[in-house]
Order: C-alpha cells, then structure tokens, then sequence
C-alpha cells in the first residue's frame, strides 16, 4: 500500500527492501510501514502472519497460511519500554512525582531505595539486566508480589552512571512505580495516558486469536517451530505490549511530530536527548529517557528495538523530517528490524527530501531592533538576529551549532530556550539616555566593540 505522498519509484524500492529482508532474515513474515507527516504513506506485508497447520487439504499447508495486514497483532518486546517511559514523563509533567526521585520515594523497603528515576529511564543505574530467575527458560513471569521480592536478591552489578548497561529490571521497577503513584494497574495507565489518546485501538497487552504467530526457524533445515505465547504478568513495562502497522505507525508519527495528546512536545524532545553513550568507543549510539539514538553520518535516529520469543520489532524515526518506520517480524532470530527501519526511514528521506518554505522578510519586534547585529564577548563575535519572528545568536558566522534561541522573560530579560546555551538568562543594561550600553549573557558581558578584560574592569 501506498498513497500519493510517496512516488511509484520509491514505493517500489521500499517494496524491494523489505523481499530482500525476508528472504535474507528467513522469517516467517515480515510487515513494515512508513509515516510521514503523521499519515501512513507505505506499508508491506511479505510472508505469512501465521503458517499452516501440517496436514492441511490435500497436503497444500501454504495454502492456509494467513497472510498479515496492517492490523495484525505482533508482540513488540523492548518497544514497550517507551510506552513505560512516556507514561513516567506524563506524571513528571503533572508534578506528580520527579526524575531525581528515588525508587524508595514510591517503592517503600526496597533494597535498590537510592536509584534515581532519571537513572531507571536511561538505563543508567548499573542494576542487573534481567528480573531475579529464569524466566527466559520457563517462560513463566513473576506476579507483583514475587518480582518485588525478586529485586531484594537483585545486584547493582555497576556504579550508578558508571556506563550504560540495559536493564529489564529497571523497566519493571519503573511499571510499579506507575503502578504505585496513580494507584492503577500498568495495562489501564499505559492505555489511559497512551494508547487512547493516540488512537491505537488495537495495542493491547492480550493478543487475541487473531494475532501472529511467532517461530524459531531451524539455521540448517529451514524449518520452523511455533514459540509458546508469553505472558509478562509483572514484567509486563518492559516488553509486554502487541501492537500493529497501523498502530505503531501512528505511534512513530507521534514521536516525530508531537502534540500534547500525552505529553508536552518539549518533553519528547528531551527523552530523545542522549543521557549516556551506548557506544563510548565509536559514539554511534546513545541512550535518553526512553529512547535510544543513532548515527548514521550526521543524521540521527530516534527509536528502539524489541525481541521476544518469536518476534522481533524495530522503530525508527528521523525528526526533522517526521519520517518513521516500523518492522515487526515473527522470527527470535536474525531479522535485524531496527537496521531496516533506518534504511527504510532513509530511503524516504533521500528520494524525497523535504523542501524547504520560501523565504518571507521578517517583521521584528521594535524591543529587538536595539539588540541586532554585531556584539562582542571574551574576544568573539556574537551575531544576534531575527528567524521567524524570535531572536537568536550566533558564536560563529555559519555555524548553527553555535545558534541560541530567546524568548523573553519580563523587561530587558531573555531565557535561552534553545541551543548550547540553553537555560542561561540575557539580560540587557541601558544607559541613562534609554540606549542600550551592553549585555550579560550567562553572565558574561557582552559589548558592541571587543574590549579586554582589562577594559572591563576599568
């Protein structure tokens, strides 16, 4: 499926990666959709959902494979945990709890009290990767009552923010908290902050008959074998959910392009910040509070990656172009989704680059005409200009590294807002006739000539 946003050509080279990724991968199926905008613009379906039971009439079992579209349900595994994330942030935003809070400020007598949210979020407070057991043997997940009593025997196997190390546990820590700060169960807190006001109808943590199957194939014979169903009970924030195309596509877009339906649009933006390297020697991957990073040349991509008996989930998504990508496939094994989901969100975005509006001149406020141009600081340059009706400053002629943007802040006041800067105050002194005589900008003075810091203190 495609629609008029995207063109014939590129439909078709989407529709050729995503064959290749299932021949190469050997999965049952493989499903993918593109978002672009907020609208699913592609989607494909290769394979089958579910494959035919043996014995099947007159020995043809492909006859009754059931083929998936958009709305078949997958299990998404470690996707869930931003669904988690965005749930945690929507209380921060309504002041109900705070990221520096520890886990003993909502989790009374636990041994790992001391932990921050923030640390949780980023899997950042070097606790032991999975739940106290066996469960990815017996396939058999704790109630409340044993996984909370799992955690006493739980090590911090690092020194908090020692390194990344990603945590299951940490997940399933956080989904009480959730549990405990709005005295709601995890399903009906993710479904009332998340999945309604997002419309994803069809993201549920009980599958339905109707769901994909998922398979472990044989390296050597080809064969597959269906996986048992698992049921996460407790652990269920940190990869419980099954979701679909349509829905996490809509998910993706969300995270693209967001409103306030769950959280601010400010506060995605700060989940999809790095709090931590994944990848301190190469710097290609990062993590944030939720949602991990990664680099491909100078762009980067937000998303995350799930695995679960029988299925494997990848979203991506590029933010300055609000394109997303999701790929669910119904194999434990070898499908690399998270990888083709990048490829797919940069096929996108290299076929059809977004244009850029034409330029329109800029109406300043008459409070900014006195604040533009050329001002020096430490020796430097500083250019302060109008974009959009806002004003900005640059370090350095061209470099938009070194832009900060303002709003202001009562009477001859600025806050930066973003940028290097961000969070610092401008403050603006006038001399006796009502000019300006010079700036302060997190501090530092700032002056229409480069002056010493000599000069200065005369």
């Amino acid at each position: 499926m495609h629609d008029d946003r995207v063109s014939d050509g590129l439909a078709r080279d989407l529709d050729r990666r995503l064959v290749e990724a299932q021949r190469r991968w050997r999965s049952p199926g493989v499903s993918a959709g593109v978002v672009r905008d907020g609208i699913l613009v592609w989607s494909g379906h290769v394979g089958a959902a579910r494959l035919a039971e043996p014995g099947g009439a007159d020995g043809d079992d492909a006859a009754a494979d059931t083929p998936a579209d958009d709305d078949t349900r997958f299990m998404i595994g470690s996707v869930t945990k931003t669904f988690t994330a965005l749930a945690v942030m929507s209380l921060r935003d309504e002041g109900r709890l705070d990221l520096d809070d520890t886990l003993g400020d909502h989790l009374n007598g636990q041994r790992h009290a001391r932990v921050p949210l923030r640390q949780l979020l980023a899997h950042a407070s070097g606790l032991q990767r999975e739940p106290v057991g066996h469960i990815w043997e017996s396939l058999e997940a704790p109630d409340r009552d044993a996984f909370l009593a799992g955690v006493e025997q739980a090590e911090q196997v690092l020194p908090s923010h020692h390194a990344f190390h990603y945590s299951n546990l940490a997940y399933g820590l956080l989904g009480q908290v959730l549990e405990t700060v709005t005295g709601q169960d995890y399903e009906r807190v993710i479904t009332e902050r998340v999945l309604t006001p997002l419309g994803m109808t069809r993201t549920t943590l009980a599958p339905g008959d109707d769901r994909a199957r998922g398979y472990q194939v044989d390296p050597y014979a080809g064969t597959a074998t269906e996986e048992p169903l698992f049921t996460l009970n407790a652990t269920a924030p940190l990869g419980g959910l099954w979701s679909t195309v349509a829905d996490l596509a809509a998910y993706a877009a969300y995270v693209a392009d967001p409103d306030d339906r769950v959280v601010r649009p400010e506060t995605v933006a700060e989940m999809c910040r790095p709090i931590i390297m994944t990848d301190p020697d190469g710097w290609s991957g990062a993590y944030g509070l939720g949602f991990g990073m990664g680099w491909r040349g100078d762009r980067v991509f937000v998303g995350h990656g799930g695995a679960m008996p029988g299925f494997l989930t990848g979203l991506r998504v590029r933010r300055p172009e609000k394109v997303g990508a999701v790929v669910f496939a119904n194999s434990t094994a070898d499908a690399t989704c998270l990888a083709l989901a990048t490829d797919l969100v940069e096929a996108v975005v290299d076929a059809e680059p977004v244009l850029a509006p034409a330029w329109v001149p800029e109406r300043p406020a008459p409070q900014l005409q006195h604040l533009l141009g050329l001002w020096w600081s430490e020796g430097s340059p500083i250019t302060f200009f109008v974009r959009d009706g806002r004003l900005w400053s640059r370090l350095v002629d061209d470099d938009p590294q070194s832009e900060t943007r303002y709003e202001p802040e009562g009477t001859d006041r600025y806050r930066a807002v973003e940028g290097r800067e961000r969070g610092e105050v401008l403050e603006v002194v006038l001399a006796g006739d009502g000019t300006v005589a010079k700036l302060y900008f997190a501090t530092y003075a700032v002056t229409r000539h480069p002056l010493a810091f000599a000069d200065l203190q005369g």
